[in-house]
């Protein structure tokens, strides 16, 4: 798994404030842009001004996405952004966008407030910066040999074979080190013992899985105790035998229940989830759209889904909906690396989703991914280039930065996307071209998990 938000994956639907939220991001642009529009015409001396207070709106509503993703509205660090979001709703509710603007942008946003919450995500800190060691936690290999471990994921809650704070580890590689034939996850303490959760046979499967099974970095761990995985499978390990496989279904207790196939699922590369509990969205890369039997060699056909899933007591989660949010993305076979193409997703506190968009080697976003009913093609770049080399795993650090590991050099990068800016980096693995893949942040924010495929190992940036 990369990029699932933190341990569990709180939705801010958890906390009641999605009708703010929602209010606050989809009617707050076009108020605010009516209300400029209007003063321009009456003051036309004043453009530069109503612009840099709409320019100022917006980087608060970038730092202000604490209160509206993943943090209670009393947790707020900024009592000025529960005022604007109060303000928000009740304006909109009574139908007067106008005065809710007005409010916003002369009261709530005066140019004091906008200078203080400006400078305060100007100033955040890179998360990584503050860790100084990397230690070895355990081996990814099971007894069956599986190698290549790529997705990881906390678990956030005990049941049945789970345990709160551990990590779980999804292996790509079978023992002959084909790619897109291991079968195993593995589950790892946080003292280092390794135990076997689930190896999964592919004819035993519930349901259909073109091409069987090949276990990917897609790998969430539902608050419910749901475990999915992405399978990507082949032969021989070769992009000339990858099929479309599909994301499969356990329980708490390893055993697989289901499998979701088919409907745009095609090459399941990575995920992410926001959990509510009953209510997931899981966000869905895939990379196999257009190629068959290996070719062609490159397409632009990669795209990015969003799963709607309903949970109820102990029966397996049902699959309401499927859309397609992002598309247009480059994927490209290869023969060290199998597939290239849209790779790690996290959802951000304001409900953006960022993809690492490996062959383009940037960062992009997706706006309002959790509601949004069409494609926004390949999103807005937030950064590319720098240091970023190919970047795969993606998760969300609790500063609400971006942090991504690339497949090229063996570094983790941290991109502050408000500021669209590369704020830290720093190297993993020695030598690390095409070592690194998923990653997690561990338990009470006090690193970051990794795995290291040169070793096979899972390893902690602390």
């Amino acid at each position: 798994m990369s990029g699932q938000r933190g341990v569990g994956a709180h939705s801010r639907r958890e906390y009641g404030t999605k009708c703010t939220t929602k209010a606050f991001r989809l009617y707050l642009p076009i108020c605010v842009r009516a209300v400029i529009a209007s003063f321009r015409r009456t003051n036309p001396g004043s453009t530069a001004t109503a612009t840099r207070q709409l320019s100022l709106v917006h980087a608060a509503n970038c730092d202000s996405g604490r209160v509206r993703r993943g943090l209670r509205p009393s947790e707020s660090a900024d009592p000025r952004h529960r005022k604007a979001s109060t303000i928000v709703k009740f304006a909109l509710k009574a139908g007067v966008c106008a005065a809710a603007t007005t409010a916003l942008v002369v009261g709530a946003f005066a140019p004091s407030a906008s200078a203080h919450s400006t400078d305060e995500w100007r100033s955040r800190k890179p998360f990584i910066n503050q860790f100084k060691k990397i230690d070895v936690i355990a081996s990814t290999v099971p007894a069956n040999g599986d190698v290549n471990p790529y997705g990881v994921a906390v678990v956030p809650r005990s049941k049945d074979k789970l345990r709160k704070g551990e990590v779980l580890v999804s292996n790509f590689n079978n023992s002959d080190n084909h790619q897109g034939t291991g079968t195993t996850i593995v589950q790892i303490s946080r003292e280092g013992k390794q135990s076997l959760f689930a190896q999964i046979d592919a004819k035993k499967l519930p349901g259909k899985c073109p091409g069987g099974v090949g276990l990917t970095t897609a790998l969430v761990v539902l608050r419910t105790g749901w475990v999915i995985v992405g399978s990507l499978p082949t032969a021989d390990g070769s992009s000339a035998t990858a099929q479309a496989g599909c994301l499969i279904v356990l329980d708490s207790k390893g055993q697989v229940r289901e499998t979701f196939s088919g409907h745009g699922i095609n090459g399941p590369w990575d995920m992410t989830a926001d959990d509510d509990g009953e209510s997931v969205d899981l966000f869905v890369t895939n990379v196999l759209n257009g190629i068959v039997g290996g070719q062609p060699a490159t397409t632009n056909q990669g795209t990015v889904l969003r799963l709607e899933l309903k949970i109820k007591g102990d029966r397996p989660p049902v699959l309401r909906k499927i859309t397609t949010i992002g598309s247009g993305f480059t994927e490209k076979t290869d023969p060290t690396a199998l597939i290239i193409g849209p790779t790690g997703v996290g959802l951000g506190k304001d409900g953006t989703l960022y993809v690492a968009d490996t062959a383009a080697n940037r960062i992009a976003a997706i706006p309002d991914a959790d509601d949004r009913k069409t494609s926004a093609g390949t999103g807005r770049t937030i950064t590319q280039g720098g240091h970023l080399s190919g970047p795969l795993g993606l998760t969300i650090a609790p500063n609400g930065n971006v942090l991504t590991v690339n497949g090229g050099d063996g570094n983790i990068v941290e991109t502050n996307p408000c500021q669209k800016a590369q704020v830290a980096f720093r190297t993993l693995v020695e030598n690390g071209a095409g070592a690194l893949f998923g990653l997690a942040i561990a338990p009470d924010n006090r690193g970051v998990y990794f795995v290291n495929d040169n070793d096979n190992t899972l390893e902690l940036l602390h």
